[in-house]
């Protein structure tokens, strides 16, 4: 084989191909503006319930195997942010707001129409695999909400494995599925925790980090081999590869 050849790309979903930050600010404030009418309070006693659920959000633990689903343990979310900010609970908000949120969110999330172009040349010369973190339910339902199966040869979602990115294990079983070694690949999102660590530690030929927020990388994580601000510029980094050097 051509040590320089490249067989396949694996890319992280969210904040690499879609915008699912953006998505969430515009989600938080049709949500804010839900819990002003409903409950008669200004900006910052309704920022902070939102302050609250978007903190349980970052900090969430869900496990299947204790009988509830993750639209119940975010409804859960909303609850307890509504009730701490202000001893009271309103029954049904919590719901409301919550499906607010997730489906605002959802409707949001789209591949844009460069990203779709940049997929379908790519898969005309490598194969394309799709690796997100998270619980199975949410990252299929942002899956089939931006219709992007199509474009890749397999996804693969963490919340249906043991491990998750930065996990080895998970890369493994991609490059099971794809028929092709760690060197074949290249591993491409904008986290250097999972993304890059993972792509890393699993010995892909390269990583390739979207620095989407500007400035430098935080100094004792790992560093990519590329950095570029959007996945359109992409084809750039895999020039390099093509020309053997």
């Amino acid at each position: 084989m051509d040590r320089n050849s490249l067989k396949a790309i694996l890319f992280d979903l969210d904040n690499t191909l879609i915008d699912t930050a953006g998505a969430g600010v515009v989600a938080i404030q049709k949500t804010s503006e839900l819990l002003k009418t409903a409950l008669g309070q200004n900006d910052h006693c309704t920022d902070d319930i939102c302050d609250r659920f978007k903190r349980k959000l970052l900090h969430e633990t869900f496990d299947a195997a204790e009988g509830k689903t993750i639209d119940e343990v975010r409804v859960k979310h909303w609850d307890e942010s509504i009730l701490e900010v202000l001893s009271s609970s309103y029954p049904s908000l919590g719901h409301k707001c919550y499906y607010l949120w997730k489906n605002t969110r959802l409707e949001l999330l789209t591949l844009s129409p460069p990203v779709c172009n940049l997929l379908k040349e790519l898969r005309t010369s490598y194969k394309l695999l799709l690796l997100t973190n998270g619980e199975t339910q949410t990252q299929r339902e942002k899956v089939e909400a931006v219709g992007c199966r199509g474009y890749f040869d397999a996804i693969v979602v963490g919340g249906e494995h043991a491990e998750e990115k930065p996990s080895r294990s998970i890369f493994t079983h991609c490059f099971t599925l794809l028929e092709v070694q760690a060197l074949d690949c290249v591993m491409v999102g904008d986290s250097l925790s999972t993304d890059i660590l993972g792509g890393f530690k699993a010995g892909v030929r390269a990583t390739v980090w979207i620095n989407n927020k500007g400035g430098s990388p935080p100094k004792g994580l790992v560093k990519p081999d590329y950095t570029i601000s959007s996945v359109l510029e992409l084809p750039d980094i895999l020039a390099h590869f093509k020309q053997g050097s």
